[in-house]
């Protein structure tokens, strides 16, 4: 009964559109495609001043590097050797963002060659690099690198048009989400690139897609739909891509989009400087981890590079995200973040964590509170852990999670947020507010978690909706720069990089255990975190600066 009422609440929110989709790729997937153009391809030319990021993933001697490991790809099976490659690092491989990364102006025979070893050894519809995700993500790199390069072999044009058409046939309806916004800017960077064939086709259809998505995955307070800071910075780069693309080509059909992309992306930026630490990077909540999207700085430089500013500053004391579910409280030299969000899309749930009611904290440009960061995908233990309730700031019940994440991308039973409240006084700032993951444990079993961030300490309050229920259990993950000295029982001193110091206490049995940070993919960093087994119906933990 158990595995199939997780089923249920897994299947039941989903679109049909995504139930049809998957029907019919699983039981007629694309067997063939369209005969190529019967003219000659030719490009069009304009110059794309994209910015270059990221760092170096091809080598000479065919080496590669990807989410921190490296391998050769000698031979033509080497591009899909699941036996020695998660999925996620040969999809990355066949991404090509070293042509658009940094210092990529001075690999232009190395990454041509690369090019054209992928042309002939990845024949059409064949291996991982044919999915419809990492066909996406490479045709605008090897657009950009066209363009950069001034290349227009006409072999590489005509495997672009096979890749679009290719695209075409497998649009990702089955997951939508950024997967699908993907697939969209892909056939409209291909459609603006390509002269002749059926370039007006992939434009149209493209277009057609972010009309469609722009509305739907950017919410009013200009965050990306699926609450991941990592996401948001990657959908938000695309957003400002599209409209580079838009003003170097001149094509008369993005007119229409211009006010539309431009009021987007600047609530999307100011939503990005919210959820950033005071270190100037992203905070970790639900799938997140520094490497994989463009930095924030980075973001807000290409925006400016296209004409688009924004104040981001963050302001009041606290700013609330009511679409999203996130809150910042600002006083003193504290920086907190608050997760009082729903786990995503309902449809669209993959990238969530069990995380709600979680904080981070930063004191100054230190973090101090941090969770516990994104390493891998896929089904693998630690894929789990890391999802987990108990990888994040918050409090667990007889260790479930808040929201039933399981197989790598899937919520089934999620936890609701109500009643959210923020207060500023002239001596602090506070945001409360509950969640009911636990009820299916026990009936009314609510967690509410109350934050108050005073000048010089943080206040955090918790309190279970009925008691008796036990074990129930408090984490604080501490960034691993943070140092820990037991003083008694109930307090301990959290020893920082600076030399600063913070005084931890809680009305409850305080202990220090081992584990680790992933601040990247394919990286874990030893750390601490502080644990609390609360005895009764209420939690106070208070940090107080300089003690």
């Amino acid at each position: 009964m158990q595995k199939i009422s997780r089923y249920y609440h897994t299947i039941k929110p989903l679109k049909s559109e995504q139930i049809l989709y998957r029907l019919k790729y699983r039981f007629f997937p694309v067997k063939a495609l369209p005969t190529p153009s019967s003219e000659d391809l030719s490009a069009n030319r304009w110059s794309l001043n994209a910015p270059q990021v990221g760092v170096q993933s091809l080598f000479e001697n065919d080496e590669v590097c990807f989410l921190n490991k490296r391998a050769q790809i000698k031979a033509p099976q080497d591009w899909n050797d699941d036996a020695q490659h998660a999925m996620l690092w040969l999809y990355n491989l066949h991404y090509f963002d070293d042509l658009n990364s940094s210092g990529a102006d001075q690999r232009y025979r190395l990454q041509k060659k690369f090019i054209l070893k992928w042309i002939e050894e990845n024949p059409p519809l064949h291996g991982n690099g044919w999915d419809p995700y990492p066909l996406s993500l490479r045709l605008v790199n090897w657009v950009k690198w066209c363009q950069f390069n001034q290349e227009y072999d006409v072999d590489i044009l005509r495997s672009i048009e096979q890749q679009a058409d290719a695209l075409m046939a497998q649009l990702e309806f089955h997951i939508l989400g950024n997967h699908l916004f993907a697939n969209a800017k892909a056939l409209v960077f291909v459609g603006c690139f390509l002269k002749g064939g059926r370039a007006d086709d992939y434009s149209t259809k493209g277009l057609q897609l972010l009309t469609r998505e722009v509305s739907e995955q950017f919410l009013a307070d200009g965050g990306h739909f699926e609450l991941s800071p990592m996401y948001h910075s990657i959908l938000l780069w695309d957003l400002i891509d599209l409209y580079n693309l838009a003003l170097v080509s001149k094509d008369v059909r993005f007119s229409s989009f211009h006010p539309e992309w431009k009021e987007v992306i600047e609530r999307g930026l100011s939503w990005l400087s919210v959820m950033c630490h005071p270190d100037g990077d992203i905070s970790f909540f639900n799938d997140a981890a520094f490497g994989i999207a463009p930095s924030p700085n980075e973001i807000f430089r290409f925006a400016l590079s296209v004409g688009i500013t924004t104040d981001n500053k963050t302001g009041p004391s606290i700013t609330m995200l009511q679409d999203s579910g996130y809150s910042r409280l600002k006083r003193g030299p504290f920086t907190l973040i608050f997760d009082h969000a729903e786990v995503g899309p309902t449809y669209l749930p993959g990238h969530a964590h069990a995380d709600t009611l979680s904080i981070e904290l930063s004191l100054g440009r230190q973090r101090v509170f941090v969770n516990s960061g994104t390493s891998e995908y896929g089904t693998e233990p630690e894929r789990q852990r890391q999802r987990s309730t108990a990888a994040h700031n918050t409090l667990f019940v007889k260790s479930q999670n808040s929201s039933d994440v399981w197989a790598g991308f899937r919520v089934g039973k999620r936890a609701h947020v109500s009643g959210v409240e923020s207060e500023e006084t002239n001596d602090a700032v506070m945001v409360r507010a509950e969640h009911d993951g636990f009820c299916h444990l026990v009936k009314g079993l609510t967690h509410t978690r109350k934050c108050t961030v005073f000048d010089n300490k943080v206040l955090i309050e918790d309190e279970l909706g009925v008691s008796g229920t036990k074990p129930i259990i408090a984490h604080f993950h501490l960034h691993p720069d943070v140092d820990v000295e037991t003083i008694d029982t109930h307090s301990v001193r959290l020893i920082l990089a600076s030399g600063e110091t913070l005084l931890f206490t809680a009305d409850e049995p305080v202990s220090v255990e081992k584990t680790t940070w992933h601040p990247e993919f394919g990286k874990s960093i030893s750390s601490l975190r502080l644990v609390i087994v609360i005895s009764g119906s209420y939690l106070t933990s208070e940090l107080t600066l300089g003690s």
